[in-house]
């Protein structure tokens, strides 16, 4: 019994806020996929199989809504610690 309650207390204390440090990364993420679109295209060619190309197009919902991404960071921030950013977002 007094090991159960000792799991249920650590599993519950990784529910905590997110440090925001971390949280930084993460709302800048999500910031600079508000700009606008993000995409990659890969070219190649092999020995075996000849030419390929593959590639891929990333639109986020805060893009499509035409949120501002300043605020889109800073709100993300705020749902993941409970407090204001720590600093400003590299926007890149």
């Amino acid at each position: 019994m007094r090991t159960a309650l000792i799991l249920c207390l650590l599993a519950l204390s990784a529910c905590g806020p997110m440090s925001p440090e971390k949280a930084a990364e993460i709302c800048e993420e999500r910031a600079r996929m508000a700009q606008g679109p993000t995409g990659h295209l890969t070219l190649g060619v092999n020995s075996s199989t000849g030419g390929y190309v593959g590639g891929s197009i990333g639109l986020s919902s805060d893009y499509l809504r035409g949120a501002d991404p300043m605020l889109v960071y800073e709100r993300c921030v705020v749902d993941l610690t409970g407090q204001d950013p720590i600093r400003q977002p590299d926007l890149r």
